[in-house]
């Protein structure tokens, strides 16, 4: 026995209804349950709906919708009326829904409810409930819904979707004022489409004779019951709708906060009369839609404000750096009108230089916005003038705080600071002179893609006290090197702190540098981009349904690369320059900078094969800067090198010093606390020596990740080995 025919005898029927299209699709069996001849059918949803009593069909969309939030069957039982409403059987649907683009679709079964027989206990359950609470259940879910919707599109694509309850509109439409002409804003409907492809709607005046106009003009409501009332009454609009099959319409003014901004159309296949209690549904609709579209267009001016805002203040990077490589991104935080504080700004200078300029005003509101675009317009001027990166960011402090001093007065605002790094860029030589204010260190990408935090001298934020230094750093990008710099919402998102923050950029940067392939990414956009994605994720696009933002703060990233070839050993053997350099200069007035020596140290060993030799280097490096600092009056310039193939390296660590006089051999006692830096040496070093110069000696030891290559004596060329 065939499926079809197995069904048919237990009075089972098989649909499947297409929300997202208007269209369902009825079996033969199916088809003579809703009173249609016993033939396979496909029928538009409100040519379905005309079966159903319109009490069940209006609950029906209700368990759909639990149905799919839950991911469970949609079971219900639905009266089958005949034309004049009366009941003529009741079918019982068990069908699976799911999520489809624009609404559901729902796969099942319909089967026929016996009558119970006389003298038995059997006896279906009665669908209860009448038209005025499945109406109140309508609203509070159409209510819901509306106010859900974050854009004008949504709260169209949420106006097109509602079934109300015993009569479900076949087409809708929007109309919106602009200027003196109305013009459609949004429509739905399987017959809005014209074979010249000419729109359902076109624009029309405020002053024609158009339904919707004369609603818009006058406040009040029409319905319009039959065709030939369309047509009595709007006799040059009525064929316009003609081919659309349509029999009944109601046009809605839309008015939010006492002023009426649109009218909204209800047509309808099947009649309608238009009782007290529809046009009390269909006006409540109105209200709800001409709210939400208030409230969407004032979030989309709102952002569209903000943006441009944001457009008006962020620069655009010169992209014809000779020898030089930028980018640059900005993300405003999630919340409120987007904007904020963090600002980014690249200055030509009248030595020919460049500046780059990044920083963060406290705050994420209108004033921090604000406030940054003032400190960016006197930063460029203090950089134009020709001053030199301290003097810059001590004008621009002093700036701010007068701007502070002025606001605290005048309008009882709360002090506001801002952090900021300033680097002026020589392209020639990579030369990079560094002033920072309270901001984050910049970083260096190595050209095999290691990371280094590189530290630079730093003064307060700007703003908190007017006359205050910023001390200079000098470094160099090599050929290949990439500087990243950012605001602490690049690193500190997310629950991190600044450790872990870059721990998380450096899995970042390593996972773009070598690529799915295995080969190295030269694209620094990409690598801005995947900087940005790293923190908040890939940029969202706006679709139905609620949207999770995870941004917590404003981020800005600029990246500088110096073109010139990348570090490493490649096929055409070693390159000029090491894999890895670290340079760091640590005075004798900061002895606390010998905790970052051996943090740079550390950093550059990250992939190094044996943990204990980088625990070795990271020791000799402590002791080697340490003896400058106690055996000398002067300052220390750290030099680390890795060279060589990986896996088979060396790293070469320099000390140099001013001081003339060689370190010695000593035999300290079981109680001195000095004296053992030389033995260490030679018991971790796998070479070490003192080569003097002509301004002083520079100590160094080399280890060797290949366990197998043992140290020997230190070369000829070193100087004394003790």
């Amino acid at each position: 026995m065939r499926t079809e025919d197995l069904l048919a005898a237990i009075a089972t029927g098989l649909w499947r209804w297409d929300n997202a299209s208007g269209r369902v699709t009825l079996d033969a069996e199916a088809a003579r349950l809703l009173g249609l001849p016993a033939a396979p059918a496909e029928l538009t949803e409100a040519a379905v709906r005309s079966r159903f009593h319109p009490v069940d069909f209006a609950e029906i969309n209700g368990i759909v919708q639990l149905a799919l939030a839950e991911e469970t069957l949609a079971e219900a039982r639905l009266r089958i009326v005949d034309e004049r409403g009366r009941v003529q059987r009741i079918v019982r649907t068990r069908s699976r829904a799911r999520a489809v683009d624009g609404g559901f679709e729902l796969v099942g079964t319909l089967q026929e409810v016996p009558e119970p027989q006389p003298g038995t206990s059997a006896a279906h359950t009665p669908i209860t409930g009448d038209w005025r609470r499945s109406r109140e259940a309508f609203l509070l879910d159409a209510g819901r819904a509306l106010a859900e919707a974050r854009s004008t599109a949504e709260v169209l694509r949420v106006a097109a979707g509602l079934s109300m309850p015993g009569f479900m509109p076949d087409g809708l439409a929007v109309f919106a004022i602009e200027g003196d002409r109305l013009s459609v804003i949004g429509h739905h409907g399987p017959h809005d489409a014209h074979e010249n492809g000419a729109p359902p709607f076109p624009a029309t005046a405020l002053a024609d004779h158009h339904p919707a106009a004369e609603v818009v003009r006058t406040g009040r409501a029409l319905y319009l019951p039959t065709p030939e009332e369309y047509s009595r009454r709007y006799p040059a609009v009525r064929p316009v709708d003609a081919p659309c099959g349509r029999t009944s319409w109601a046009f809605v003014p839309l008015v939010n906060a006492g002023r009426t901004i649109g009218a909204w159309m209800a047509a309808f296949l099947q009649p309608v009369a238009f009782t007290p209690d529809e046009r009390s549904v269909l006006t409540t609709v109105a209200r709800m839609l001409a709210q939400a579209l208030a409230r969407a267009g004032m979030q989309e001016e709102q952002q569209e404000l903000a943006l441009g805002l944001q457009r008006s203040m962020m620069p655009t990077v010169q992209p014809d750096i000779p020898g030089m490589t930028v980018a640059a991104r900005y993300v405003p935080t999630g919340g409120g009108l987007e904007v904020g504080g963090d600002w980014y700004d690249m200055i030509p200078l009248p030595s020919g230089r460049l500046a780059l300029v990044i920083g963060d005003v406290q705050g994420h509101d209108v004033r921090a916005a604000g406030l940054m675009g003032q400190l960016r317009i006197a930063l460029r001027a203090y950089a134009s003038e020709g001053h030199h990166p301290d003097a810059v960011l001590s004008r621009a402090s002093r700036f701010l705080a007068g701007i502070n001093t002025t606001e605290l007065h005048g309008h009882g605002e709360d002090q506001r600071f801002a952090t900021c790094l300033y680097i002026e860029v020589d392209p020639a030589t990579g030369l990079l002179d560094i002033a920072r204010a309270g901001h984050p260190d910049p970083a260096i990408l190595l050209g095999d893609g290691t990371v280094l935090v590189r530290p630079t001298a730093g003064g307060l934020p700007l703003g908190i006290v007017p006359d205050t230094d910023y001390p200079t750093t000098r470094l160099v990008l090599e050929p290949g090197e990439t500087m990243l710099v950012c605001t602490d919402g690049l690193i500190e998102t997310g629950g991190h702190d600044l450790d872990t923050g870059w721990a998380r950029l450096r899995d970042t940067i390593e996972a773009h540098e070598t690529g799915e392939t295995g080969e190295r990414d030269e694209s620094l956009e990409r690598l801005a981009d995947a900087l940005v994605q790293a923190v908040h994720g890939p940029p969202s696009h706006h679709t139905t349904g609620p949207l999770v933002d995870r941004r917590e703060d404003d981020i800005a990233v600029l990246l500088l690369r110096r073109d010139g070839a990348g570090c490493g050993i490649g096929p055409g053997g070693p390159s000029a320059r090491p894999v890895r350099r670290t340079v760091l200069t640590v005075a004798q007035a900061e002895p606390e900078r010998i905790a970052e020596a051996r943090r740079q140290v550390r950093a550059l060993l990250h992939d190094w094969a044996d943990p204990d030799q980088v625990d070795s280097a990271v020791l000799m490096v402590s002791e080697m800067v340490t003896n400058v600092l106690l055996h000398t009056d002067g300052d220390a310039l750290l030099v680390a090198e890795v060279t060589g193939e990986r896996g088979s390296r060396r790293i070469r660590i320099d000390v140099a010093d001013s001081s003339d006089e060689l370190p010695h051999r000593r035999c300290p006692g079981e109680l001195a606390s000095s004296g053992r830096g030389l033995v260490l040496l030679e018991l971790l070093a796998g070479a070490w020596g003192v080569d003097p110069r002509g301004d002083g000696k520079s100590t160094w030891c080399e280890l060797y990740e290949d366990a197998g290559a043992a140290a020997g004596p230190p070369s000829s060329e070193s100087g004394p080995a003790a």
